[in-house]
Formats: C-alpha cells, sequence, structure tokens
C-alpha cells in the first residue's frame, strides 16, 4: 500500500495544527460529558474506599503500559519521517516489542500483586487489571501511527468517545452485579473497546503487514534507540501519578479517593495540551529534517499559546465553582477542592514544559531526559516532605490531598522554566506562550466567578460555568487572539492566511 503523505498538508503547517486542535477540542467536550458520569458513579456507589484501591491499582497498570512501549507514542513519527522501510512494518515492528513486553509486565504483576494493592486488599477480579497493560500500549502506538497521517479523528473516537462512555455505563451496571470489583472490570473492557476502536482504522489506513517478518534483532535495535524518548514519555506521565503513590503511602485509601476525584476532573484540561502532541509531532520532525529552527520556534509558540489560553479557561472555569462540582460527585470529596485548584493550576503551568518538550525529545533527548528525572525527582522530595509535614501537623485528608496537588505545581513549574531555555538555545529563538492577554481574561472570569460562587450548586453547574468561560474567551478572542490564532477556529483555511504560520 502507498503510504499517505505526511509530509504535506493542504493550507501548511498551521492549517495541519489548527485542524487537530478543533478536533481535540470536541474530543474534550466530548470526554468532559463522559467522564463526569464516571465520577458520579464511582464516588456515589463504590465510595472512597473502593476508588482509592482502585486508583492505586491504576498508577502501577499504567506506568507498566507506558513503559512497554518504548517511547513509540512519539517516537514512532521520527522513524516513519526517516523512511527506514516499509511503514506497516515500522509499525508492526513497535506493536510486537509493546505487545510482548506488556505480556511480561502483566504476568509479573498477576503473580505479586502487591505494587498495585499497597493497602494489601483486593479481589481476584480487581488482580486482572494487569490485562489491560499490553492492550493500553498497543493502543498507543496504534494511535501514534494514525496521529502521523493525520487522523487525529482515531485518537478523538478512542480516547474520548469510546473509552470514556464505556467505563461509564459499564461502572453503572456492574455496581449491581459486581458492587466489589466493578470498576476495574469497567476498565478493562474500556481499555479493548478503545483498542478495537483504534484497530479499525489503523488497518484501514496501513492495511496488513504482508511480509512483515518477526526479527529480534531489529526490535532490540528499535527499543533501544526508544529507550530515552520511552524514558522521558514515562517520566511525564509519572508526574501525573507519583503523587497517587506516595499519598497511597501516607494516607488511607479514602484520602486517595479523593484526591483521584480531583486529579481526574483536573486531568479534562490535560488532555487538551496532550491531544496536540500526536499532531504536532509529525510537524516538527519535518522542520527537523529541514533544519528550519525558526519554523519549530514558532510551532511551539504557537500551540503553546493555544493550549495555555484553553486551559486556564477551562480551569477557572471547573477551579472557581470547584465546590459544586466536587459535591456532586459527593459530600466526602467536598474536601479535595483545594487540591483541584492546585491541580488546575499545575496544567496550566506545565504546558510551556509539553510543548517545548515536544521539539526537545528529537533534537536533545538526553539533556530532556534528565531534565525530566530531576523533575519527578524535585516533586517527589517535595511531596514527601509535605506529608512528612502533614503527619506531624495531623492534618485531613483534604489538606493532604491540597499539600500533594501544591507540590505537583511547583515541580511542574520548574520544568517549564528549565525545558523553555533549554530549545530556545538549541533553535536560537525565544520560546514563550505568555500574552497579557490571559492576566486580563482571568482577572475578568474571577469577577464573574465572585457572582457565581453565591449561585445554587445546581446554578454553579448549569448557569456559571458557561458564563466563566464566555466572558473569558470573549476577552481572549478580542484582546489575545491575532489572524494566526483565529485560523484554530476557522473551517476553511486560505493559503495566504497560513503561510505566515510556516
Amino acid at each position: 500500500m502507498t503510504p499517505a503523505p505526511a509530509g504535506e498538508a493542504p493550507g501548511g503547517d498551521l492549517a495541519v495544527l489548527a485542524k487537530g486542535g478543533r478536533t481535540n477540542l470536541l474530543g474534550f467536550l466530548l470526554r468532559l460529558a463522559a467522564r463526569l458520569p464516571f465520577l458520579f458513579i464511582a464516588g456515589r456507589f463504590y465510595g472512597p474506599d473502593a476508588l482509592g484501591r482502585f486508583a492505586s491499582a491504576l498508577v502501577i497498570v499504567e506506568l507498566a503500559a507506558m513503559v512497554c512501549t518504548f517511547g513509540e507514542k512519539r517516537g514512532l513519527a521520527q522513524r516513519l519521517s526517516e523512511g527506514e522501510g516499509d511503514q506497516t512494518h515500522l509499525v508492526f515492528d513497535g506493536l510486537a516489542v509493546a505487545l510482548l513486553a506488556g505480556i511480561v509486565a502483566g504476568l509479573a504483576l498477576w503473580i505479586v500483586p502487591a505494587p498495585m494493592f499497597p493497602s494489601g486488599i483486593y479481589t481476584e477480579v480487581d488482580r486482572m487489571l494487569v490485562l489491560a497493560i499490553p492492550a493500553l500500549a498497543a493502543t498507543e502506538i496504534l494511535l501514534a501511527a494514525q496521529a502521523y497521517r493525520y487522523d487525529v479523528a482515531a485518537t478523538v473516537r478512542a480516547r474520548a468517545v469510546v473509552e470514556p462512555w464505556t467505563i461509564s455505563i459499564m461502572a453503572g451496571v456492574l455496581v449491581f452485579v459486581a458492587p466489589q470489583s466493578g470498576l476495574s472490570l469497567a476498565y478493562i473492557i474500556s481499555i479493548y473497546a478503545a483498542l478495537l476502536t483504534a484497530a479499525w482504522p489503523f488497518f484501514k489506513s496501513y492495511g496488513l503487514p504482508r511480509g512483515w517478518q518477526f526479527s529480534p534483532k531489529r526490535m532490540a535495535r528499535m527499543a533501544t534507540r526508544g529507550l530515552p524518548v520511552a524514558a522521558a514519555d514515562t517520566i511525564e506521565w509519572g508526574t501525573r501519578r507519583l503523587d497517587i503513590f506516595i499519598l497511597g503511602l501516607f494516607a488511607a485509601p479514602a484520602a486517595v479517593g479523593i484526591y483521584y476525584v480531583a486529579q481526574q476532573v483536573a486531568s479534562l484540561p490535560q488532555k487538551l495540551k496532550t491531544s496536540f502532541e500526536p499532531i504536532l509531532g509529525p510537524v516538527l520532525t519535518r522542520k527537523l529534517k529541514e533544519k528550519d529552527y525558526a519554523a519549530i520556534a514558532k510551532q511551539v509558540c504557537q500551540v503553546g499559546f493555544w493550549i495555555t489560553a484553553a486551559q486556564a479557561g477551562v480551569g477557572l472555569a471547573l477551579g472557581i465553582p470547584g465546590e459544586a462540582i466536587m459535591g456532586l460527585v459527593g459530600p466526602h470529596f467536598v474536601g479535595a477542592t483545594g487540591a483541584l485548584g492546585f491541580l488546575l493550576a499545575a496544567e496550566v503551568v506545565a504546558a510551556t514544559a509539553v510543548v517545548s518538550e515536544a521539539a526537545l525529545i528529537y533534537v536533545a533527548r538526553l539533556r530532556n531526559l534528565w531534565v525530566s528525572f530531576g523533575t519527578i525527582a524535585l516533586q517527589g522530595g517535595l511531596t514527601v516532605g509535605a506529608m512528612l509535614i502533614a503527619d506531624k501537623l495531623d492534618f485531613n485528608d483534604g489538606w493532604r490531598a491540597a499539600a500533594v496537588a501544591a507540590s505537583l505545581m511547583l515541580a511542574l513549574g520548574v520544568s517549564s522554566v528549565i525545558k523553555a531555555i533549554m530549545l530556545s538555545r538549541i533553535v536560537g529563538r525565544t520560546i514563550n506562550n505568555w500574552r497579557w492577554a490571559l492576566v486580563v481574561a482571568s482577572a475578568a472570569a474571577v469577577v464573574v466567578g465572585q457572582v457565581v460562587i453565591r449561585m445554587p450548586e445546581w446554578a454553579q453547574l448549569v448557569i456559571g460555568i458557561p458564563a466563566i468561560m464566555a466572558v473569558y474567551g470573549w476577552i481572549i478572542w478580542t484582546r489575545g487572539f491575532g489572524p494566526e490564532d483565529r485560523v484554530l477556529f476557522a473551517r476553511k483555511v486560505k493559503q495566504e492566511e497560513v503561510e505566515e504560520g510556516h
């Protein structure tokens, strides 16, 4: 099968990034609509203890799956760009390694389940969570392959529609069938549903791997090359899970449960950021091949501002009426409102690090890796220190959750500064996604928010959140967005409008 051109796209790079951004904005709204029912069901019907045990197990399961991809989530784009062989064969090399490693990791955790369940409380069905590891790893590679051909819709279908709606529906059904292990079963089913959803467009696009042969030597070479990217991916992912792991060591499962809910709400704007990565990778690898560093800096700053502006708006809309949102899940979860605020802020300050890293993994793999190591070490030190202080002062679960979230925010802020400076020195251009319109729009949103929080809870959710978003969005649109930014919301882009974006 002749590969679809990954190097050219109508309207140029800016149009490609904008189209990906629009698609992922829709994906964010769909994920928001699906995630809230799951949190409501999990919080109201399963309770914070069961939710905390489930969250602790997912940390290890998803970490193992991330490691088993060997960096192919982002490294695949570079391998395909360099044209080392048949593209279908290259993808199948990554899939074979991921599946084999996933099976080995799953067997190891099945035999020794203690890392997944630090409290020591679990059922045999909970133990079956290891079945998700190879499926998670394979899905990441399939979606990365589709993103290389600018099919971002495949990611939206799998990650924002099928996976969250499946886990929400199944969690609701299984509470009557398997109340002790319903969350685990729902999660496994949702992961395999997402895998099937990702596989369908992949085989339509790439076809079957005709003539492909299993080669341990070739795959070992691929895995070795991907280790720096795999480590960076794992560490970046780990910064969003280390907090839960440490909290699980220092606090009861209920504390982990309320923190997990806050984290899940805060992860919604995070998807706006991570969803740009698949489409940004192929664009950057093409410019790197041309050694067009000015274009790389421009694209990183452009996407960085889009992400920062979107995350700040969503963060304010979810954070200001935070008590109403957490109360929707259940009265036990209101104590995590402070943690929710810090987690939402952490996603905003992390945006610069993520878009900078999208280029650094190709031009400074090892240096980026060392900064990532430093980031997670700093986060771990801050979190453990915060927990020791919490023990000494006898903090309640809500204060413990807030302290953990604040540690994450500080560590990610430091990482953003360092990675932006590193990339700016490499490309010879300033990397900065900050604009003063963000301050003006945020201030206006806070003013509106003071009115919103005086409303009944239902009104805060139904009227308040849209009102905050509307005021913030109007100011960003009129004061912060220039012609290039508005391409993000233009369905048809004229060539002369986007040539500036190259």
